[in-house]
């Protein structure tokens, strides 16, 4: 069996005094496409640098392939030591051999290259980190929360991307969709340690669940276990003194083992305070323009939001969704048109940027304005640290600078702060960012369950196809359209994929690769149909072989077998990632013409 490209082994790292990873593990072959999932705090982001070799951990080994490229995205791309965007892209590449591709990655990412990154949006910045990490062909790709200010379009295209590209991928993301179509293994990294299965995503759920229901049984096991050692302590006959001594050390062992049990059962207490009921039209918008100069943001929008509505709206980066919002709020007033505002509103806002964050106030601070150690929460005074631990903060946080702490965190703390203030419409942008699969499970709870009237601006398509009772998208040159149910339903609707025109030139390559119509002969139609049935003849055969690797005796008892299973299994894997990236391209083409 050939070496990985990349493996770690048996990684330990604490802080403080409190172990992060204990002895976690993970291996990149060429091809593949791995997933890494655990919960917020878990250790996902600081094993990724430990893979990338930007951190040391307290113990364990990093093994690269000698001659093997590495490129890893960080949550948080810093291009503040570069004037401008290409400079920063081209930092470390050969410019006769990766100067083409970086500039036609930049072209297609919606950059020229030229922009100043002082001035870059957050989505401007991911898209120029994606170029840098791509430019060079890797052999292994480390990507962290790559979709984070990504708009629809950017999202699709990174995702072809990645089922096209023949590096070794790992994986952190909160979309649920992306991590459906792109992973084929799963890492997942609880209390310090890692277990790997080699499915997609879309097994997650159900294996986690699994591993949960043996724990619980192996955890009754061992309490039984203890109650009968106590037992024999009290009431046992006495015996000779040496086995009374190993009986009295095996029970200190099952009670060390009791201890070590270290199972985070924490569950975020995610709940809104309610105001009183607003009036049963929330807003009500007429005929209405808006434009800056030459450039059409909203041209004869009629729109009508009544009280419990949950509007999803998407739209490439710079369609004018933040206008929309600002428009339909009555923070800003239309061109031409009316907007009616409805009555007894009363309004919570969470921003994509986090803007209501100040960095050097502490956490406690931030939830209670600093004036005493109590918050108000549904017009009950509730103590900040108890209040801290329903978004799974420690008591100890509480006085830490909100500029310290990690991008989930900043997230469940301004959730913590603006569903603890009485709304009866929640005005959510991008709120899925940087948080955990699990957090957004119960999110998604608490917004199905929420009395008032949501506006949700979201390019987080699983998200939206959970919350949104209707979709208002961006259709280009100032059109918006209403389509009823989430993003899937919008598809189907539309019979297409997102193809929004470009308003600005910086998103225009995106969506116009997206959204360009080609010609699709009767050839392409053929090659489709054949592409269809050779990718199910690849998967039926990877199946067969991964069902193989299910007899424990393989590799100790015919190591050639198992060898050369594992050789065909990778060969399989590339073919396929061949196959999806030109089914992809001619799917794409074909809804673009029969659209």
């Amino acid at each position: 069996m050939a070496p990985p490209l990349l493996a770690l082994q048996n990684i330990r790292l604490s802080l403080g005094a409190s172990p992060l990873l204990d002895g976690a593990e993970i291996g990149v072959g060429a091809g593949e496409r791995i997933c890494l999932v655990g919960r917020n705090g878990s250790g996902k982001s600081t094993l990724l640098k430990i893979a990338a070799d930007m951190i040391s951990a307290d113990g364990g080994s990093r093994f690269l392939q000698p001659g093997a490229t590495l490129r890893y995205l960080p949550q948080e791309p810093d291009l503040s030591a570069f004037a401008t965007v290409l400079d920063y892209v081209m930092d470390g590449l050969d410019a006769e051999t990766d100067g083409h591709r970086a500039r036609g990655l930049l072209d297609q990412l919606g950059l020229s290259g030229a922009e100043t990154t002082g001035r870059l949006s957050g989505g401007e910045a991911r898209r120029a980190a994606i170029a840098k990490v791509l430019a060079p062909a890797p052999d292994v790709l480390l990507l962290d929360e790559p979709t984070n200010h990504l708009d629809l379009p950017a999202i699709e295209w990174l995702e072809a991307e990645l089922r096209g590209s023949r590096a070794g991928i790992v994986l952190i993301s909160h979309d649920r969709r992306l991590l459906e179509k792109v992973s084929r293994s799963i890492v997942w990294l609880d209390r310090g340690r890692t277990n790997r299965i080699d499915r997609g995503f879309s097994h997650f759920e159900a294996w986690r669940d699994e591993v949960f229901e043996q724990e619980a049984r192996d955890a009754q096991k061992l309490a039984r276990e203890i109650v009968r050692e106590e037992d024999w302590m009290r009431y046992g006959v006495t015996a000779r003194r040496k086995r009374n001594v190993r009986r009295v050390a095996e029970l200190a062992g099952l009670r060390e083992k009791k201890r070590e049990e270290k199972r985070d059962t924490r569950e975020l207490q995610v709940s809104a305070s309610a105001a009183s009921l607003s009036g049963k039209i929330v807003m009500d918008a007429k005929a209405i323009d808006k434009s800056f100069g030459d450039q059409v943001i909203i041209r004869d929008l009629t729109l009508r939001v009544l009280r419990g509505d949950r509007l999803g709206i998407v739209g490439p980066n710079g369609a004018g969704k933040t206008t929309l919002l600002r428009l339909l709020t009555g923070q800003d007033q239309p061109d031409a048109g009316s907007i009616k505002i409805g009555t007894n509103l009363a309004v919570a806002t969470l921003d994509q940027q986090r803007a209501a964050l100040d960095p050097a106030r502490t956490l406690a601070d931030t939830l209670t304005g600093g004036k005493s150690d109590l918050v108000e929460v549904g017009g009950e005074s509730r103590h900040v640290i108890g209040y801290m631990k329903d978004f799974l903060f420690r008591p100890e946080q509480a006085r830490t600078p909100v500029g310290t702490l990690s991008g989930g965190e900043r997230g469940r703390l301004l959730l913590a702060a603006i569903l603890a203030k009485p709304s009866n419409l929640l005005i959510l942008d991008e709120p899925t960012n940087d948080l955990d699969l699990e957090t957004l499970d119960i999110l998604q709870d608490m917004l199905s369950d929420y009395a008032g009237t949501i506006l949700l601006v979201s390019h987080d398509r699983d998200f939206l196809d959970r919350i949104a009772t209707s979709t208002l998208a961006a259709e280009g040159d100032g059109r918006w359209v209403e389509y009823a149910g989430g993003y899937s339903d919008m598809l189907a609707q539309r019979g297409e994929r997102v193809r929004e025109a470009a308003t600005v030139r910086k998103a225009g390559p995106v969506a116009k690769r997206v959204s360009e119509k080609a010609a699709f002969s009767f050839k392409d139609r053929h090659r489709l149909k054949a592409l269809n049935e050779e990718i199910a003849g690849v998967q039926g055969r990877i199946d067969t072989l991964e069902a193989t690797f299910a007899d424990t005796e393989l590799f100790t008892k015919r190591p050639e077998q198992f060898q050369a299973n594992m050789t065909a299994l990778a060969g399989l894997h590339e073919r396929m990632g061949v196959l999806e990236a030109e089914w992809l391209e001619l799917e794409m083409r074909r809804e673009s013409v029969e659209g």
